[in-house]
This record gives structure tokens, C-alpha cells and sequence, in this order.
């Protein structure tokens, strides 16, 4: 069994930066595609950013672009998502995610992945 652990989020004042981490347990993140998710106050669940380490591509919400950062550490088995120049409308519960069995119909969308962290709570304050 695959389980996602959160951590990094919390309150930051608009400008300021947050990296967030999601650790990995039952399985290599090598063999993963992952991404990164948020759900904003009474919002859907939305995409933020995504990395086929495949490929090599990385993928970013236009939100988001020019000041997000997803990376790997595989001996870690850890992803992170670097936040830069927050802002109050990145307020949200993010969420890592992994491939797995389910079908790929792409890493923006949240039926792709199979696995679930349960969430970090960000606050940008203005």
C-alpha cells in the first residue's frame, strides 16, 4: 500500500515562499508520475503541477507558472512543490498525488492518479 505524507504547509504573508514536501512509503516515487493539487475555501479541487520523471516534462497550472517549482529527490523518495511570490488566492489545501494502476489521461487531471496524500493546509495572509 502506497501512502503520501504531506508536510511544509502553513501561514506566510503575501510575497513570502513555502516548500512543501510529500513523502512516499510502500513504493519508489521513480516509478510514479506525481503531482500536486489544491482546494481552495468552498473551491473544487484544482491541478497545480505535475512531473513525469519519464519524460523529464514538468507541468504547471497557468496560476501558478513563473513561481511554482516541483521537484524530486529520489533517494528521499520525496517530492516537493517550491512556492514562491504567494499570494492570498494560493490559499488552500494541497494534496500529492501518485500514478499507479488506474489509466493515464493525463497528469492534469485527478482521475489519473491512484494515490492520495491527506493534504497541507496553506495560508497566504495580505
Amino acid at each position: 500500500q502506497v501512502q503520501l505524507v504531506e508536510s511544509g504547509g502553513g501561514l506566510v504573508q503575501a510575497g513570502g515562499s513555502l516548500r512543501l514536501s510529500c513523502a512516499a512509503s510502500g513504493r519508489t516515487l521513480s516509478s510514479s508520475d506525481m503531482g500536486w493539487f489544491r482546494q481552495g475555501p468552498g473551491k473544487e479541487r484544482e491541478f497545480v503541477s505535475a512531473g513525469s520523471w519519464s519524460t523529464g516534462s514538468t507541468y504547471y497550472a497557468d496560476s501558478v507558472k513563473g513561481r511554482f517549482t516541483i521537484s524530486r529527490d529520489n533517494a528521499k523518495n520525496t517530492i516537493y512543490l517550491q512556492m514562491n511570490s504567494l499570494k492570498p488566492a494560493d490559499t488552500a489545501v494541497y494534496y500529492c498525488a501518485a500514478t499507479g494502476p488506474k489509466i493515464n489521461y493525463g497528469l492534469r487531471y485527478e482521475r489519473s492518479y491512484s494515490y492520495w496524500g491527506q493534504g497541507t493546509q496553506v495560508t497566504v495572509s495580505s
